[in-house]
């Protein structure tokens, strides 16, 4: 249908594959659907009321589950999505009932450098502006939900300043005498805006607030996302935005959203949020879209809820976990799936020429700068850098290994590459026992993932030994530790003074006792430092901070010198997205 246009921008290709979509009646439909289990957004988009199609289908059997993960990748990212889409259009051409899960993409990445999630060249999912700008609205309600708890906190604030505590009871309030300088949220924004990291509110008069510092965090790094995440149901939700927690008394008790008397208007911002959203690859495949990325400052997983529903209604379905199996992959393996239930058969581990040389080089080979093309060292032909940088490859393969499921590599094909440099890297693969293929679904669509797909099947056949890495009921510091010697390969770990007080409190307190832990880490390289390329050695993890997100029942090792709020790029995307005046199309996601 579309061949011979990929040399187009993705989304010229998505605009041409728009012409002939499925309306969304057709495309739930096949899924096994109804029509009343849907609530449209107009012709081709969807949510799924996941309450009423999950109480019919909860007693189906589930289908085989596959999770996309990658090799530490470089600042372009190495195709997680694409091969994702790729993978659902490949099982279609087989005739298998497929679905995958993704995650809506988020304004920051898509104005700054790294663009929409939705796939690309023959493998996207559409209608792509649509699913780009906003989509169904989750992220904004993630923000509002958020924003809201932070409004409560401020006002309450200010108005325990202003009132006795006569006048609060008159109010029905009580004094919850919250210290200024232990509020544990900020405010959050869906964009990349490095100037928000720090800012100081109330600033202006007595009626103005309170003045003290605060922050801007981008908005799917919010515990709101991570619940959205990992919630069963609407009870589930509600009561665990009630647990969050927003900041402290003065006599060190937490303050939560319930004792706001907030926590009901947040969720009822979330209320629509809880239901997947449905729309399709380019091809047909059903996809399901719920919840968001970064993985590396979030749990950057597709939602339980989404997963629960393909694997009802598919034979096949496939699910995406953000950035390399150290950060997306350990979150999906010891969050998500001890939450869920679920067990994965088989996970795919993507992997680019272009990341295995950046991984493999010389330590005076050029850097790959976000926003800038790709030096032409990492074009050219270079065995000596594919052969070091397949240490990373299987660092990452012994990783899943680690979870008792089957690893597959997929040697993502990009135009540019060298036919002998992607048979070396299958060949390589093979020879150590790891199932591997060259997939060319961004050129060929679901035509050129069929030898992967096949592969996939086959492993399926094999029932996967899954196990956690840790115990839940582990001394929080022990889970650290076996996450950072055995993931991440550290040697050691240093505590900041803050972050061993804040561990010691936490220890102290049982309520936090079986809390999961969700690292915030570089994702561009195995340790804590970005510039650490392969897999280093004799190297210390450092612990910055500890922040506890109490309704999503993590503990967040805050690790270097990373940030919730990253910054945008000097050549961003929103310097080439525009309005076609003759069409009123939107033009250059």
């Amino acid at each position: 249908m579309l061949a011979g246009t990929v040399s187009c921008p993705d989304w010229v290709i998505a605009q041409e594959a728009e012409k002939r979509m499925k309306t969304i009646f057709q495309l739930a439909d096949e899924l096994g659907i109804a029509k009343d289990e849907i609530i449209p957004y107009g012709y081709y988009m969807a949510k799924v009321d996941y309450q009423k199609l999950y109480s019919r289908i909860k007693n189906n059997n589930n289908g085989k589950y596959i999770v996309v993960t990658a090799v530490t990748p470089t600042p372009f990212g190495e195709g997680k999505s694409t091969t994702t889409i790729g993978l659902t259009q490949g099982f279609g051409k087989r005739g298998k009932k497929v679905s995958c899960a993704i995650r809506q993409p988020s304004a920051g990445p898509l104005m700054n450098v790294k663009g929409s999630a939705a796939g690309g060249g023959l493998s996207q999912c559409i209608p792509r502006t649509e699913f780009s700008l906003g989509f169904t609205g989750d992220i904004n309600a993630v923000m509002n939900a958020h924003n809201l708890a932070m409004v409560a906190l401020t006002a309450r604030m200010f108005h325990e300043s202003n009132y006795s505590d006569e006048i609060l009871c008159k109010k029905g309030l009580k004094r919850l005498d919250i210290d200024p300088k232990r509020v544990q949220m900020g405010w959050v924004i869906d964009f990349c805006a490095q100037a928000l990291r720090k800012v100081i509110i109330g600033i202006g008069g007595k009626k103005d607030g309170i003045p003290m510092e605060s922050r801007f965090d981008i908005a799917t790094s919010s515990e709101l996302m991570a619940i959205l995440s990992l919630v069963k149901d609407l009870k589930d939700l509600r009561e665990r935005i009630g647990k969050i927690v927003v900041a402290y008394s003065k006599s060190g008790n937490p303050i939560t959203t319930e004792d706001l008397e907030v926590a009901g208007a947040m969720t009822a911002f979330m209320v629509s949020a809880i239901n997947p959203n449905l729309i399709q690859t380019i091809e047909g495949q059903p996809v399901f879209v719920h919840a968001a990325p970064f993985a590396n400052i979030a749990i950057g997983q597709s939602s339980i809820i989404a997963d629960r529903i393909g694997l009802k209604l598919s034979e096949y379905h496939i699910t995406e976990s953000g950035f390399g199996a150290d950060i997306g992959f350990e979150k999906f393996w010891n969050i998500k799936c001890r939450i869920s239930g679920l067990k994965p058969d088989a996970a795919v581990i993507v992997v680019t020429l272009r990341a295995l040389k950046y991984h493999g080089a010389d330590r005076d080979a050029p850097k790959i700068i976000p926003g800038n093309p790709l030096p032409e060292e990492y074009v050219l032909k270079n065995f000596k850098w594919l052969e070091k940088g397949l240490e990373n490859l299987f660092h990452h393969v012994k990783i899943v290994r680690k979870a008792g499921i089957n690893p597959v590599v997929c040697v993502n094909k990009f135009q540019i590459d060298d036919i002998d440099e992607l048979e070396f890297v299958k060949k390589t693969c093979k020879e150590v026992g790891i199932p591997a293929a060259v997939a060319d679904h961004y050129e060929k669509g679901g035509e050129g993932a069929l030898e992967l797909v096949d592969i996939i099947i086959d492993v399926c056949r094999n029932k996967s030994q899954f196990k956690f890495l840790y115990d839940i009921n582990l001394p929080h510091i022990s889970k650290i530790e076996l996450i950072a010697r055995e993931i991440y390969g550290a040697d050691s770990i240093e505590f900041s003074p803050l972050a061993l007080e804040k561990l010691k409190n936490i220890n102290s307190n049982t309520d936090f006792s079986d809390f999961s832990i969700c690292m915030a880490k570089t994702h561009l390289s195995l340790s804590d430092n970005p510039e650490l390329r392969g897999v280093p050695k004799g190297w210390q993890l450092f612990i910055r901070d500890i922040l506890v997100f109490t309704g999503a029942k993590l503990i967040v090792p805050v690790v270097g010198q990373i940030n919730l709020m990253p910054g945008t790029a000097s050549d961003p995307n929103f310097r080439r997205i525009d309005i076609d005046l003759k069409s009123g199309k939107i033009i250059g996601i």
